[in-house]
């Protein structure tokens, strides 16, 4: 049996639960026949021995009954809208909807959508007392939205808290229904990709002082529950770890945080700049929170290149858009301050990082130029040893000669492989791999 048929058959289950909690809430409400006194005593499937993804998800989280109303809720317009049609019943008093049944109109789908206000209706009907119990599955830290099951979206302020719309979040459908967890991809909503390496530590060229900082790194995400909760120094210790990687160019410092991700387990998402930052007063902070969002309840390591962009230094305030920029670094802050995940800000130059931000994070790593010996390694990493070299080639000599990073030693290499193969030739020669190096020394406006 596939997967999916493995979850179709727990989910009509779970559906013919919900359609029975929903028919005696609706006659329990009108005071019609109904064949309970509580929907509460309407028990839900037995999930003990059930291995679908839906039934994980409830028995990892430990979803108990109102939880597993609000979840199937948010899944059925996905699932099986027309079970929800029974909330379309008009009051023929007023000519329309019941306002308790709560609902929202989507721009092209013609069933029920279902609000916070629908789930406090089938869960408590007119029973006040329960209604304000209700109130608590859709708090930040309830299971539900902590870790990112369930979204509420608001439609503008000074709007009745159980008016938001309730939506199952893209990944959490995926899981219930194929079995697969995907990850959210990249669009102007999520301004984040994720990034992979096919390299590993060996390959990466650093200093020890450096190596020492990154372990400290990979030791918290792996150790921050024993250190917050098990040695109970959670009271004082902010959740989250914040680390500055900075230097010149093509010195790893990228690479470091991909292989940070793949040490401990964890997704990293490089935030596109080009997408977050906006001329317009107030999108800056709205493009950035989508992202932080979306990963306060994941396991992932949000990576800033080229930080000085977004976080740089806050200047005086002689005119108004000063004022807003100095707001949105405040915020930005914020955000990183309250983050519970791991962040890595990367830039060129730490003097153009503001200083408020330089004194939370935990680590200040300094990416320096490698040295001869640095360099060497790199050269042998880059060329993998490669058979395709000339006897000419000396890379002990380019080491020693060429002050390069690690970025344009690759940069050289690829150069010399295409400059051979341009002249018909099977092997990289010396001459292929200086005129490479003078290529990039003149970025920089050097010359051999």
């Amino acid at each position: 049996m596939s997967v999916v048929n493995i979850n179709a058959i727990t989910l009509e289950r779970e559906i013919g639960w919900f359609t029975q909690v929903l028919e005696q809430r609706i006659n329990l409400y009108f005071e019609q026949s109904s064949d309970v006194q509580d929907v509460d005593t309407l028990s839900p499937p037995d999930l003990k021995d059930d291995t679908s993804a839906y039934a994980n998800l409830i028995k990892n989280h430990s979803l108990k009954f109102d939880e597993r109303v609000v979840l199937i809720l948010a899944l059925l317009p996905h699932l099986r809208p027309q079970v929800l049609d029974l909330l379309f019943i008009r009051n023929k008093n007023l000519d329309r909807g019941y306002t308790e049944f709560g609902g929202w109109k989507g721009s092209t789908h013609g069933g029920f959508l279902p609000t916070c206000e629908t789930a406090a209706f089938i869960l408590a009907g007119s029973d006040l007392e329960k209604r304000l119990e209700v109130v608590a599955l859709f708090e930040l830290n309830s299971p539900l939205l902590a870790n990112g099951i369930i979204k509420v979206e608001h439609q503008g302020g000074g709007q009745p808290f159980f008016s938001g719309a309730l939506m199952v979040s893209n990944e959490y459908l995926n899981l219930c229904t194929t079995g697969v967890r995907q990850l959210p991809d990249y669009s102007v909503n999520f301004p984040a990709k994720r990034i992979t390496t096919r390299l590993a530590w060996q390959d990466l060229v650093l200093s020890s002082s450096v190596l020492h900082e990154i372990e400290n790194v990979t030791a918290w995400i792996k150790h921050s529950n024993t250190i917050m909760n098990v040695w109970g120094l959670g009271k004082n210790i902010k959740l989250g770890y914040r680390a500055l990687f900075y230097g010149p160019p093509g010195t790893g410092k990228t690479l470091t945080a991909t292989l940070i991700g793949d040490a401990v387990g964890a997704d990293v998402y490089r935030i596109d700049l080009s997408m977050v930052v906006s001329k317009y007063i107030g999108e800056t902070e709205k493009n950035l929170a989508n992202v932080f969002d979306q990963a306060q309840s994941r396991n992932w390591v949000l990576f800033f290149d080229e930080a000085d962009a977004l976080f740089g230094k806050r200047t005086q305030t002689s005119s108004s858009n000063d004022r807003y920029a100095n707001q949105e670094i405040s915020y930005l802050l914020q955000r990183v301050e309250d983050f519970p995940g791991v962040v890595v800000l990367a830039t060129n130059l730490k003097a153009n990082i503001d200083e408020a931000f330089a004194r939370r994070f935990q680590s200040l790593v300094y990416f320096s130029m490698p040295d001869a010996e640095q360099r060497l390694k790199l050269w042998h990493g880059a060329l993998n040893d490669s058979a395709r070299l000339s006897d000419d080639v000396d890379l002990k000599v380019l080491a020693e000669k060429y002050e390069l990073s690690g970025g344009a030693i690759t940069n050289v290499v690829r150069y010399g492989a295409i400059n051979a193969l341009k002249l018909e030739r099977q092997k990289i020669c010396q001459i292929d791999l200086i005129d490479g190096i003078a290529k990039e020394l003149r970025k920089e406006g050097k010359t051999i």
